[in-house]
C-alpha cells in the first residue's frame, strides 16, 4: 500500500507488473480493434473512443488507496492530491491523446498491419528524442543499441511485405491511412515523454495515487474528445444497427466492444506506471519490442503468413530489449556501488519521480 516502504526489489517487482500490464494492452488491443473491423464494424470515432474509454477502472485502486490512507491517517486523509496546474496539463495531454487515438483507428482501418506496423515503429524515435530533450533522460551505449534494434526490427516487418491496399479501400483512402498512421507515431512518440514532462515539474511528491489520477484525467479528456466525433459522425446512432449485423452476432460485438475498452485500459495504466517507475523511454521500448510480439499473434488468430522477415524482426527486437534491461541492471549496480544509501526504504506516497532517470 502507499505508505508501506518500497525497496529496490519491490520497485524491479512494480515495474515488471507494470510491464506485463502494458503487453496485455500493446498486444491485445490492436487485435481487438482487427477484429472489430474485420467481423464489420466500421465506425472509427466510437472504436477511436473505446480506446480511453475504460478510464472509471481507475476509481477502483483509487478508492482503495483512500480508504487505506482513511484507515491510517483518520479523516485527516487527503481525498485526491492532483491540483489544478496538473490537472489542466494532463487534459491537454489527454486531448492529444484523444486525437491520437483517431488517427491510430482511421489509419489501421486502411493499411495493411505489416505496413501500420513499420509505421508505427518510428514512435521509438520520437519518444527517445522527446525524451532527451524533455525530460532530459541519459543515453547509455546499451539504450542506444536498443533503440537501433528496435527500430531495425519493426522496419524488418515492412521489408517485402506486399503493401497491396486492403479490398475495398481507395488510393486515396490508402494514402491517407499511411499518413495518419505516421502521424500517430510522432504524436503519441512525443506524448510520452510530456507525461514524464509533468512529473518532473510537478512541484510536489509524485505518489501512487497522483499517477492514477493524472491517467484518468488523460483518458477522460481523450474519451471527451472523441465523444464529440462520435456525436458529431451520429455513431450513437448506428451502434444498435451495427451490432445486429455484426458477423459474430450482437452479443458478441457488446463483449468485443467492451473488452476493447478493458485490454485498451490495461496499456494506459501500464504505461503511466512505467514512466512513473522508470523513464518515458523505456516505455517506449516497452511498446516497440511488442509490435513484432504483436505479428505473431495476428498469425495465430487471423491466419496472417509469418514471413521469415517477421521471424528476424521477432528476434532482432527482442535482443534489443535483452540489451536494454542489460544495460538498466548494470547502471543499477554501478549506482548501488556508489551511493549505498539508494536502497533505503522509501515510501511511494513520498517518493519524487525525479529519482527515476539515473537508472538510464
Amino acid at each position: 500500500m502507499e505508505d508501506q516502504g518500497l525497496s529496490t526489489n519491490m520497485r524491479r517487482f512494480l515495474l515488471i507488473i507494470n510491464c506485463l500490464i502494458t503487453a496485455v494492452g500493446i498486444c491485445g488491443g490492436p487485435l481487438m480493434l482487427r477484429l472489430y473491423f474485420v467481423e464489420g464494424g466500421s465506425r472509427i470515432w466510437f472504436n477511436s473512443s473505446l480506446q480511453t474509454s475504460g478510464w472509471p477502472l481507475t476509481l477502483i485502486p483509487l478508492a482503495f488507496l483512500y480508504l487505506y490512507r482513511r484507515k491510517i491517517e483518520g479523516s485527516d486523509a487527503k481525498f485526491y492530491f492532483i491540483t489544478p496546474r496538473i490537472f489542466i496539463a494532463s487534459f491537454i495531454i489527454g486531448v492529444l491523446t484523444g486525437l491520437d487515438a483517431f488517427l491510430y483507428t482511421w489509419g489501421a482501418s486502411k493499411l495493411p498491419v505489416s505496413t501500420s506496423t513499420l509505421l508505427l515503429s518510428s514512435q521509438l524515435a520520437f519518444t527517445a528524442i522527446g525524451a532527451f530533450f524533455l525530460a532530459k533522460v541519459k543515453f547509455t551505449p546499451y539504450s542506444i543499441n536498443a533503440v537501433v534494434l528496435l527500430i531495425v526490427g519493426a522496419v524488418l516487418l515492412g521489408i517485402r511485405a506486399n503493401g497491396d491496399r486492403p479490398e475495398g479501400v481507395t488510393s486515396k483512402a490508402y494514402v491517407l491511412g499511411f499518413i495518419m498512421t505516421l502521424l500517430t507515431a510522432v504524436l503519441y512518440g512525443l506524448i510520452l515523454p510530456f507525461i514524464e514532462l509533468i512529473y518532473l515539474k510537478a512541484k510536489q511528491a509524485i505518489t501512487v495515487t497522483l499517477v492514477l489520477e493524472i491517467q484518468m484525467v488523460m483518458c477522460f479528456a481523450a474519451t471527451a474528445f472523441c465523444t464529440v466525433g462520435i456525436i458529431a459522425n451520429k455513431d450513437f446512432q448506428a451502434i444498435s444497427r451495427e451490432a445486429k449485423q455484426f458477423n459474430l452476432g450482437e452479443a458478441r460485438y457488446y463483449i468485443v466492444v467492451v473488452w476493447s475498452a478493458i485490454i485498451w485500459q490495461c496499456f494506459f495504466v501500464g504505461v503511466v506506471g512505467v514512466i512513473y517507475l522508470s523513464s518515458s523511454l523505456m516505455s517506449g521500448v516497452i511498446i516497440s519490442v511488442l509490435l513484432p510480439v504483436t505479428e505473431v499473434l495476428g498469425v495465430i488468430f487471423f491466419n496472417e503468413k509469418f514471413s521469415s522477415e517477421k521471424g528476424l524482426s521477432l528476434f532482432i527486437s527482442l535482443w534489443g530489449f535483452v540489451s536494454y534491461f542489460y544495460g538498466e541492471f548494470k547502471q543499477t549496480k554501478k549506482e548501488k556501488v556508489k551511493s549505498p544509501e539508494n536502497d533505503k526504504v522509501k515510501s511511494p506516497e513520498n517518493e519524487m519521480i525525479t529519482t527515476q532517470n539515473e537508472s538510464v
